[in-house]
C-alpha cells in the first residue's frame, strides 16, 4: 500500500495524533494484562493445588470462563453509553482502578463463587475499556487514515495478547501461579500512569439524554438493527465461529496439559534449536501449553497483512466461508491427536482461518448495512461474541469434563476395575491422585495417560467442535446462495 486518498504512507502515518498513539499503546497494555491472565486460566483453575492452582472441575472452569466472558461482551451496551456520558478520561480511570485491583484480588480468592464474582469484577473493568480505546482511535482518525489506523490498532491487539502469555509462560514455570496476578495488575497501573500524565481528553460532546434513557436508545437501536434479517441470520451463524474459536483458549490448553507429551516436544524443539525450546518451556523442561496456543498470536502480527492482502481478491462470503473450512481443520487436528507437533501445526492452520474470516466479518456487515446504518449495524458485532462464550461454557465444562478430562475418566477406571480411591482434598491432591493410581496400576504415569486415551478416546470431542465448524460453514453456504447471490445479481 503505497498511498491513501492523495497523501503517501509516510504521511498517513505522521496525521496520527497523539490520541491516536496514546489509545493505541492503552490497548496494547489491557491485552497483555487480559490475555497474560487469560492464556493460562484454565490451567490455573482446573490445577492441581499442590503446584498453587485451584483444584476446580472442568464444569467449575467452564461456568468461571464462559459466564463471565459472554457478560463481558454483552456489557458495552451499557458502559459504552455511560463513556459518552461521564467522558472517557474517567471511564478509563474507573477501568483501569477495576482491572488493577480485580486482578490482584483475583490472586487471592480460592472459592468457586469468590473466583467468579472478582473475575466478573475483572470483567466489568474491561467493559468499561473497551468502547472507550475504540472510540479514541475513532475520533482522532478521519476518512483519509482510518483503514490503517484500525489496522495499527487491531495490531496492537495482537502485540499485546502475543506478549502477555509469552511473560506469563516464564513468570509463572519460575515463581508460581500468585506472579500472574501481580503482572497484570502492574501492566494495567503502568497504563494507569499513562493515562494521568498524556491523555488531554477533547471537548466532550453534550448530550440531555439521561444514562437510562441512552441505554434505553442504544438497545432499541440494536434492535432495529437486527430485525434486518440478513443481519439476524448472518449473526447467529457467526455464533458457531466464536464457539469454535474459544476452544482455543478455554479447552486446548487443558487438553494439551493431560494428553499431549509437551516434555517429548520440548526435547524435539531442543534438537533444532535450545533457545527455541527453552523460550517456549519459560525455562523448564516441557513447553508450556500457552506457549502453543501463542502461536495463534504470532501468526497473525507476523501473517495477517499477506492473508489480507490474499483475501482482498476474494468475495467477502468466499473469504468467509475458505477461512471457516481453514479454521475447522485446524481446530480439529489439535483436538484429534496427542501429537505436539501436530498440535502446533493445527494452531498455525487455525489461525490462517482466523486471519481471513474474523476481519472479513466486520467488513462484511459493514458491507450488506444499509446507506448511512454502517456503525448501528456494526454494533451488533458483540452478540456472536457474547453468544458463542456462552455455548462454549457447556463444551469447555460440561463436555470436557465427562468426555475428555484425564482425571474423571482416570476415577471411572479406577472404579470399574473396583479399586478403591481417595476423596481429592487440600491433602490429597490432583497430582497425589495421579501418582497414586499409577502404582495401583503398575503402570508409569505416561503408560497410564497413553492407557487411558487408547480406551476412552478422548479426542472424540473434536468431533463436537468440528462438528460445530461444519455446521457453520454449510449454513454460511446456503446464506450465500439464498440471500447475498441474488442481491449481487439484482445489483448487476
Amino acid at each position: 500500500m503505497s498511498t491513501t486518498g492523495k497523501k503517501s504512507f509516510f504521511g498517513v502515518m505522521k496525521s496520527y495524533s497523539k490520541g491516536f498513539w496514546l489509545a493505541s499503546m492503552m490497548e496494547l497494555l489491557e491485552r497483555w494484562a487480559w490475555y497474560g491472565l487469560f492464556a493460562v486460566l484454565a490451567l490455573y483453575l482446573t490445577g492441581s493445588t499442590d503446584e498453587g492452582g485451584l483444584g476446580f472441575s472442568h464444569t467449575e472452569k467452564g461456568q468461571i470462563m464462559g459466564i463471565v466472558t459472554a457478560i463481558l461482551y454483552i456489557l458495552p451496551l451499557v458502559t459504552g453509553v455511560i463513556a459518552d456520558k461521564i467522558g472517557y478520561k474517567l471511564s478509563l480511570v474507573i477501568a483501569y482502578v477495576l482491572l488493577g485491583s480485580g486482578y490482584y484480588v483475583m490472586g487471592h480468592v480460592q472459592s468457586f463463587t469468590m473466583v467468579f464474582i472478582v473475575f466478573l469484577w475483572v470483567a466489568v473493568g474491561a467493559a468499561m475499556f473497551k468502547p472507550v480505546a475504540s472510540a479514541i482511535v475513532t475520533k482522532n482518525t478521519d476518512e483519509s487514515n482510518s483503514t490503517l489506523g484500525f489496522g495499527i490498532f487491531y495490531m496492537m491487539v495482537n502485540i499485546g495478547g502475543f506478549i502477555g502469555p509469552a511473560f506469563s509462560s516464564t513468570l509463572r514455570t519460575q515463581f508460581g501461579w500468585k506472579i500472574i496476578f501481580i503482572q497484570a495488575a502492574v501492566v494495567i497501573a503502568i497504563n494507569l500512569i499513562v493515562l494521568l500524565l498524556f491523555y488531554k481528553e477533547k471537548d466532550k460532546e453534550k448530550n440531555t439524554e439521561t444514562i437510562s434513557e441512552a441505554i434505553k436508545s442504544s438497545v432499541i437501536k440494536i434492535w432495529e438493527a437486527v430485525k434486518d434479517s440478513r443481519l439476524s441470520v448472518l449473526l447467529i451463524i457467526m455464533v458457531g465461529f466464536w464457539t469454535m474459536f474459544n476452544q482455543l483458549f478455554y479447552t486446548l490448553p487443558t487438553f494439551i496439559e493431560d494428553w499431549v507429551n509437551t516434555k517429548a516436544l520440548h526435547d524435539s524443539i531442543a534438537q533444532v534449536s535450545p533457545w527455541l525450546a527453552s523460550a517456549m518451556s519459560g525455562g523448564g523442561n516441557s513447553v508450556n501449553p500457552e506457549m502453543l496456543i501463542n502461536l495463534d498470536a504470532g501468526s497473525i502480527i507476523l501473517f495477517q497483512l499477506i492473508v489480507s492482502f490474499f483475501v482482498l481478491r476474494m468475495r467477502h462470503v468466499s473469504a468467509m466461508i475458505t477461512g471457516f473450512i481453514i479454521a475447522a481443520i485446524g481446530i480439529g487436528i489439535t483436538f484429534y491427536t496427542g501429537n505436539g507437533l501436530y498440535t502446533i501445526l493445527g494452531i498455525m492452520i487455525f489461525a490462517i482461518g482466523e486471519m481471513m474470516t474474523n476481519p472479513t466479518f466486520s467488513s462484511f456487515i459493514a458491507l450488506i448495512s444499509p446507506k448511512g446504518k454502517e456503525a448501528l449495524y456494526m454494533g451488533t458485532y458483540f452478540l456472536p461474541v457474547f453468544l458463542g462464550n456462552f455455548l462454549t461454557t457447556f463444551v469447555s465444562g460440561n463436555l470436557y469434563e465427562a468426555w475428555s478430562d484425564k482425571l474423571s475418566l482416570l476415577q471411572v477406571e479406577m472404579a470399574n476395575r473396583g479399586i478403591a480411591m481417595p476423596e481429592i482434598t487440600q491433602e490429597f491432591t490432583k497430582n497425589n491422585y495421579f501418582a497414586a493410581a499409577s502404582e495401583k496400576l503398575g503402570m508409569t504415569e505416561t503408560q497410564m495417560t497413553q492407557f487411558i486415551w487408547d480406551n476412552y478416546n478422548p479426542n472424540k470431542i473434536w468431533y463436537v467442535i468440528t462438528g460445530i465448524g461444519v455446521v457453520t460453514i454449510l449454513a454460511l453456504i446456503i446464506y450465500d446462495r439464498m440471500v447475498i447471490r441474488p442481491r449481487e445479481a439484482k445489483a448487476k
